[in-house]
């Protein structure tokens, strides 16, 4: 006979927790990729179970360096990130970002300018795209200047970038423009 609270049943069984992998993709031409792309995708690696670097194939510019190259350049500058892939596509980021079951888009912002383009990316993107979400990560103040336009045209007129890129994109810049 039991006097008393009545006897509760306790499981020793936990629940079973599907964690879904946080897929992001961190697009752009990335041509060349700078020390700035870098610490985003660094930063975005910590933050994200995968970060999928996606170059743009934009027909409509003329580029550096061939789209192949590119993913090259990134590969060998991300070594060191286990949880990083590179992959290139063409047409809208949102419809790509689907077929990678991704449901982040990483943007990098420098300055209030680029805060304005990239919100109005981002509201584009949703009207697309309810499955997707943009992540802005803030540059930190050292590269907040700092872009592929800048480094393409320091290295034309003969400056000095190995400080904005990795040491494997300098020398196939100053390939380049020798």
């Amino acid at each position: 006979m039991h006097l008393g609270r009545p006897t509760e049943t306790i499981s020793l069984r936990s629940p079973i927790l599907i964690k879904q992998l946080v897929i992001a993709i961190y697009p752009g031409s990335f041509d060349p990729i700078t020390l700035g792309h870098l610490d985003i995708i660094e930063r975005g690696a910590k933050l994200f179970d995968q970060v999928i670097v996606a170059v743009l194939c934009n027909p409509s510019k003329s580029p550096l360096f061939s789209v192949e190259k590119r993913i090259n350049q990134i590969r060998e500058s991300t070594p060191h990130l286990k949880n990083i892939e590179v992959d290139s596509f063409t047409g809208l980021t949102v419809e790509y970002a689907k077929s990678r079951q991704a449901s982040v888009l990483l943007r990098g912002l420098r300055v209030l300018s680029d805060f304005e383009k990239e919100l109005q990316m981002a509201h584009t993107n949703q009207t697309l795209w309810d499955g997707i979400e943009t992540v802005f990560l803030a540059t930190t103040k050292e590269y907040s200047f700092l872009s592929s336009s800048i480094v393409k045209e320091i290295a034309q007129f003969g400056g000095t970038i190995d400080h904005l890129v990795p040491e494997n994109i300098a020398r196939d810049i100053y390939t380049y423009y020798s």
